[in-house]
């Protein structure tokens, strides 16, 4: 039987600052549900889950320490400096 193991993923406070930053300039509020690490226990498969932030009711997926996020999927990568700029047009 396998055991998944699951850790949760504190968000970096410098990301939370850049996210609600991007948000007070757009008048919105995000609601933050921080990613997980999980582990198959006995094995070396492990994934980490992103960061899920719901802002005007849109997927977007953040991980810490990188200077992207991205919405809905991991397709297509976005410089976080745009963030401000992809809320306002959605």
């Amino acid at each position: 039987m396998m055991h998944i193991i699951k850790k949760k993923i504190i968000m970096t406070e410098e990301l939370k600052s850049k996210i609600t930053w991007a948000c007070s300039f757009n008048n919105t509020k995000p609601k933050i549900m921080e990613g997980n690490l999980r582990i198959v226990e006995r094995t070396n498969l492990a994934y980490i889950e992103p960061h899920r932030v719901i802002i005007k009711d849109k997927l977007y997926l953040f991980f810490n320490d990188v200077s992207y996020f991205y919405v809905g999927n991991l397709a297509q990568k976005i410089p976080i400096s745009r963030l401000s700029d992809y809320i306002s047009v959605s």
